[in-house]
């Protein structure tokens, strides 16, 4: 593989011209077509198999009139009574007639005849359904349901429109563009030279611009929720820039010793192109594995990931190298540009006095204590994990000012949390007289489960054969209580004879979803620990290694997890992330996480031990291998790393929670992985390890494929090509003298 790309950096800058020329058509039509194409997102998480889909479904084929978004408005009085006088009834029905007659409304229902109403007089709730989906409802109809009441707020009245309908698309505003300034800032500190930064982060950006340009033009055919575009803009941009940087690194250092820059390139993409590959390709598979936990939303989620690391490698291997031959050798710091410095070997001459040197002898030195403080360590910071609880947000967690939680709020003070997750039974048979007997039935087995508040009167569709029962929990959608009460539920009402009974609303949803989910972490973990170890066994040639590497894994996720529960579950610091309210974490994001973390890992993993297998089997002892593979690595991935924390870490600035608690788990999880677990406790087992975590059995060896990250193959090939060059020389043109050439002793000569 590093032959291949060592040609292909090659012929990327001979035709840097056509490369750049291919990928800004491309990066146009896309654009185009996205502009053309582009669907609308969908911001319900939806989960066939589970009851609460199979009633969704049931009730979208049966009772229409009631499968469509639900919205409820929050009603205040100024005072005590005043929804009794006619003064203030005249109020209420003001403010229901204009919900019915908004355009998309199918109806809305007099809080009088419903008996919604709390006893002193003061609040109302009007029930308002509408005809689509909440995915089905446009801006126009969301703009002008949050406009109702108007009149009545002018004298004094306080309405506040919710509701499963405002549920819309997290906007990606000007915030997160804080990260990608700060990333920046990094590779001008790392590279010393504009060009160098510019050329990096314009690759990068158009790698993003690709991938999210074909993931829009593909919406309008494949229903993509609201977050999967997101999660793939800010896992793009961050791996576009540090694929880029990996590549740009090493090549700079080849120019440093001496090597012309198409040879330079070739060495660059060859090399350190072979780790992006390996580590891209590590992402793409524990996204695309995500499909394996059955779960469409995420399955969508991480194929939409997967794409643009896919674009971003491809950028990494082909654009980069055709940019770095328009650079030429301004990718240098302006003191080394002049002619004389590039070309004289000793500017390049190992400096092993740098900070990843000094370090990595300290790390070895006292492995043992290091490895003690860090297991410590992570092990502290992963406790708050064992109280995790997964769910999907409701409307009390979302930014406070938002129309959402202005109506959640209200609704809490009047009513109680109840009201905020109101449940559904759905009761259908083949017959109306069947339904009907079902009814009372269901309602008394439902009104007496603990848990339960109340109990509407059922709507019945036209037909007669399907019924929709409103049930009011005491507790709030995310509580765990609601969760025992939606159980509870189900339990009394399996014995009902001749009829269906299901129980839905987006409570259940939400409770449905969370169980899917938590089930399939412990089956998507090993499948990505064990994953991870066959991978990492075909580029170390190593049992020990990756065992290592996956434990290491494990104890990045744990933390992650830890801190994360601590700050947005349990509360502590959430100010700091602008945080207004905790609340269980979203139920996707372990899964996720899992999947990201673990590619982003690797990708560390292979950049600092390529380099540390690489100089042990040329004959360094483990120790010294292992300092240099931490001390020629450890800039370039403190720089990657900080890049991928300012990345991920502006998204936390949104007002989403959910983007907010993605944003800051993979900055944490990017953090912990890259400084604690791969730059403080990789070297200092590596070093307690010595040749044995090199060792490999014969027989495994023999069938064990050779991928060749490292680019051993690559020094055969330049040494063949290098000899073969060597004897046409000295043979020279017939009739004219041997011509000999000094031998290449520059010390980068080792690709």
């Amino acid at each position: 593989m590093a032959t291949l790309l060592y040609r292909l950096g090659r012929a990327s800058l001979r035709r840097r011209r056509l490369v750049a020329v291919v990928w800004l058509v491309v990066l146009v039509g896309l654009g185009l077509a996205a502009a053309t194409l582009r669907g609308p997102t969908a911001s319900n998480f939806t989960m066939p198999g589970t009851e609460s889909q199979k009633a969704i479904d049931l009730l979208a084929d049966r009772f229409p009139a009631a499968s469509g978004a639900t919205g409820t408005i929050a009603i205040k009085a100024p005072q005590d009574g005043a929804l009794t006088s006619p003064a203030g009834q005249a109020v209420v029905k003001q403010v229901t007639q204009e919900a019915a007659t908004l355009p998309g409304v199918v109806g809305a229902v007099d809080p009088y005849q419903a008996q919604a109403l709390t006893p002193d007089g003061r609040y109302a709730l009007i029930q308002v359904q509408f005809a689509g989906g909440a995915d089905e409802v446009t801006d126009e109809q969301r703009d002008a349901y949050e406009k109702v009441g108007a009149q009545a707020e002018a004298q004094g009245w306080q309405i506040a429109p919710g509701g499963e309908v405002l549920n819309g698309e997290p906007e990606v505003g000007s915030t997160e563009a804080i990260g990608v300034l700060v990333a920046a800032i990094v590779l001008v500190i790392t590279f010393g030279s504009l060009v160098a930064a510019g050329m990096t982060m314009l690759n990068a950006l158009i790698g993003v611009g690709v991938g999210m340009a074909g993931l829009f033009a593909l919406s309008g055919a494949v229903e993509l929720t609201s977050t999967a575009p997101i999660l793939a803009l800010m896992l793009g941009l961050a791996v576009g820039i540090d694929y880029s940087l990996f590549i740009t690194s090493r090549h700079r250092q080849n120019l440093l010793d001496g090597l012309s820059p198409e040879e330079a390139v070739g060495r660059a993409v060859g090399t350190a192109g072979s780790a992006v590959v390996f580590a891209g390709a590590t992402v793409v598979v524990a996204l695309a594995g995500l499909a394996v936990v059955g779960i469409p939303f995420l399955t969508v989620m991480g194929l939409a990931a997967a794409g643009t690391v896919t674009v971003a490698v491809l950028v990494a291997i082909t654009l980069a190298p055709a940019l770095l031959g328009f650079a030429g050798h301004k990718v240098l710091p302006r003191k080394l540009r002049d002619r004389k410095a590039v070309e004289d070997p000793t500017t390049g001459s190992e400096d092993r006095s740098g900070f990843g040197f000094r370090w990595a002898r300290w790390v070895t030195r006292l492995r043992i204590p290091v490895i003690l403080v860090g297991l410590l360590g992570l092990g502290l910071l992963a406790i708050p994990a064992q109280d995790m609880r997964l769910a999907l947000p409701d409307a009390s967690a979302a930014a406070e000012g938002t129309p959402a939680r202005v109506s959640s709020d209200l609704i809490r003070e009047g009513f109680g949390p109840g009201f905020t997750g109101r449940l559904a039974v759905v009761v259908t048979a083949d017959s109306p007289q069947a339904t009907q007997a079902a009814i009372p039935q269901v309602t008394a087995l439902v009104q007496k489960t603990d848990g339960v508040l109340a109990v509407a009167p059922p709507q019945v569709d036209p037909s007669g054969r399907t019924a929709l029962i409103g049930v009011i929990p005491k507790t709030g959608p995310t509580e765990e209580a609601t969760e025992t009460v939606v159980h509870d539920i189900r339990k009394q009402v399996s014995g009902i004879q001749n009829a269906d009974v299901l129980l839905t609303g987006v409570t259940a949803v939400g409770i449905d979803v969370s169980e899917k989910l938590s089930d399939a972490l412990p089956v998507y973990l090993l499948l990505v620990v064990g994953l991870s170890i066959l991978l990492l066994m075909l580029v170390f040639r190593s049992i020990l290694v990756p065992v290592k590497a996956a434990l290491g894994f494990l104890l990045t996720v744990a933390a992650t997890f830890g801190i994360t529960v601590a700050v947005f579950q349990q509360g502590h610091l959430a100010d700091l992330v602008g945080l207004d309210t905790p609340a269980p974490l979203v139920s996707f994001l372990p899964i996720l996480l899992i999947g990201i973390l673990f590619g982003l890992a690797m990708d560390y993993e292979v950049f600092l031990v390529s380099r540390m297998r690489e100089d042990f089997v040329h004959g360094d002892t483990a120790q010294q291998a292992t300092i240099n593979g931490m001390g020629h690595g450890a800039r370039v991935v403190t720089a990657a790393a900080l890049i991928m924390i300012s990345v991920f870490g502006g998204f936390v600035f949104l007002e989403d929670p959910i983007i907010k608690s993605m944003g800051f788990a993979l900055a944490i999880g990017v953090a912990i992985d890259a400084f604690v677990v791969r730059m403080t406790i990789v070297p200092a087992v590596m070093s307690l390890l010595n040749n044995a975590a090199w060792w490999l059995p014969r027989w495994l060896n023999k069938i064990l494929p050779n991928v060749d990250v490292e680019g051993e193959g690559l020094r055969a090939h330049l040494a063949e090509k290098q000899h073969a060059n060597v004897r046409s020389a000295r043979v020279g043109p017939r009739g004219a003298p041997p011509v000999t050439h000094p031998p290449d002793t520059s010390p980068s000569h080792r690709a």
